[in-house]
Formats: C-alpha cells, sequence, structure tokens
C-alpha cells in the first residue's frame, strides 16, 4: 500500500502539469490501445480497445452486437489513453469526449483500412467501425522535464 503525502511530508509526488491540444493529439495518434468509456441500462461500462486515428477521429472496431456496438453508438462516449513508467514515476494521459458514430460509408470505410486500419486483438469478427470526432481533448502529464512522446510503443509500419 502506498503513502499518502499528507501523512508523510517527506514523500515527494511527482510535478503534475496539463498537456496541450497539440501533445494531446500527438500521443493520441501515437497510441494503439485505449478505453472507451459509455452508459449502458446496467451503468457505465468501460471496455479497452485497439484503436486507430483517422483525420480528426479515433476509429474503433467491434462486433455489432457487444456492449460497446450496441450503447457505444450515436452516443456521447469518453475515451482514454495513457502511458506510465513506474520506475521514474513518470506518465500521461488523454481523454477525449464526443459523439461515437457508424461508420457505413464503403469510401470512409475504405480510406480508414488505407489509413489505419484498427486490428483488434479479441477472437471473432469485428466488423462494425465505430468513429469518434473528439468535441474534448485533454491530458496531463506527471513528472518534469521529459518528453512522453519517443517512450510511446508505436503500431510499425507495414
Amino acid at each position: 500500500m502506498g503513502t499518502s503525502n499528507d501523512l508523510d511530508p517527506e514523500v515527494s509526488v511527482p510535478e503534475s502539469h496539463e498537456l496541450s491540444t497539440q501533445q494531446c493529439e500527438a500521443l493520441l495518434r501515437m497510441g494503439m490501445v485505449g478505453r472507451v468509456a459509455f452508459s449502458t441500462p446496467a451503468g457505465p461500462h468501460m471496455v479497452p480497445v485497439n484503436y486507430t486515428v483517422v483525420d480528426d477521429a479515433i476509429v474503433v472496431r467491434t462486433s455489432p452486437y457487444s456492449l460497446l456496438g450496441t450503447h457505444g453508438r450515436n452516443t456521447v462516449v469518453a475515451f482514454e489513453v495513457d502511458g506510465f513508467d513506474h520506475e521514474l514515476e513518470r506518465g500521461w494521459s488523454v481523454q477525449a469526449r464526443g459523439r461515437m458514430e457508424v461508420v457505413t460509408g464503403h469510401r470512409e470505410i475504405a480510406r480508414i483500412r488505407e489509413v489505419a486500419d484498427p486490428s483488434p486483438w479479441a477472437d471473432g469478427v469485428r466488423a462494425l467501425y465505430l468513429r469518434l470526432r473528439w468535441t474534448e481533448l485533454s491530458g496531463r502529464q506527471l513528472g518534469a522535464s521529459w518528453n512522453p512522446v519517443p517512450d510511446v510503443p508505436v503500431i510499425p509500419a507495414s
């Protein structure tokens, strides 16, 4: 169990600061695994997803009958991607919010496949493309004097 700075004044807490919109977008574009949060009749859910960014939108593939495919489409959702270095006590987190929409046009799907098709890791057919055009983008970084961009694992170019 960790200690709290309120209980022990000797414990130092890494400096935290907000990321610019440009920094958030750069980190978002480099990531490959994030989480989508959305509401269902049973309450809130959060699911991990592989994703890509095409133009100014986060794109995921899922099953039409999954929780995300059933309850995430045509609703406002939240998305998060982050990275941590526990040894050096630093990290970052980027959040996006916006309406998740179904991508149906053949040209749009062809464009996504051409730019960066999100490849799901889960078994089964994931033929439903969902797109989140963010209306809000924010983020925070823990730890000063470092640039997290070089440390982000990226999808290898094919």
